[in-house]
């Protein structure tokens, strides 16, 4: 029979104590700058989570990102005009068409610029759902993400009992506060990197960042 994954969670101002869930309490939790494999999750995979992969992966991590969406969202012409795209469209391929629809429009909102940074990393856009490798650490951009990877994380089966952590960081879809938040993301790896037991290390490294930002993070505990 199917296992619900085993779920702890707490807001950063406020930690519950963790229940023990069988085999879950003999599980270790440490960490090496080596191990750590973490993953960033966005709506479509294209500006969050593709400016902390980024980030990341310059400073030498062992990192992946992810959207989950339907399908990739860019903004058009229009609000309520947006350019759509199926996650197996390459970024290089939207890249094209965008600049054979309207080259100036969307070079001057950025999407462009976008895309061709994502080009630098990786081929195309890729579903969390659809990932079955396991992280150590995964960090989501928006509460409605979160909810998403918890939900989609709740519905697999328990296999493994290894830990993973999911933490929320509120960052707003914009070039600049993309970059603010991944460099808050990769300030949070930065410390576990420099810990050896994860669960009882990061509600303190995320009470520091709620100090040093003033954002709220939202973190829980699944099992794989």
């Amino acid at each position: 029979m199917e296992q619900k994954i085993a779920i702890f969670q707490h807001r950063v101002v406020r930690q519950s104590s963790p229940r023990r869930h069988g085999k879950a309490s003999g599980v270790a939790n440490i960490m090496s700058s080596s191990t750590l494999r973490v993953a960033v999750v966005c709506m479509s995979n294209m500006n969050r989570s593709m400016e902390a992969h980024s980030i990341l992966k310059k400073k030498g991590f062992n990192v992946r990102s992810f959207g989950v969406g339907s399908h990739v969202t860019l903004p058009g012409l229009a609000p309520n005009l947006p350019v759509v795209y199926d996650f197996s469209t390459t970024y290089e391929q939207m890249r094209k068409d965008l600049l054979c629809k309207n080259r100036m429009h969307h070079k001057s909102n950025g999407v462009l610029q976008i895309l061709g940074r994502n080009e630098r990393i990786k081929s195309g856009p890729e579903r969390f759902q659809e990932c079955r490798d396991p992280f150590d650490a995964i960090f989501t951009c928006t509460e409605r993400v979160y909810k998403v990877v918890v939900k989609d994380l709740c519905a697999r089966e328990q296999k493994t009992w290894q830990p993973v952590h999911v933490i929320n960081v509120e960052i707003e879809d914009t070039l600049e506060a993309a970059t603010l938040g991944a460099l808050i993301i990769c300030e949070l790896c930065q410390g576990l990197q420099q810990e050896d037991d994860m669960q009882s290390s990061l509600p303190k490294l995320l009470q520091a960042a709620k100090k040093k930002t003033g954002k709220s993070f939202l973190h829980t505990i699944c099992f794989y």
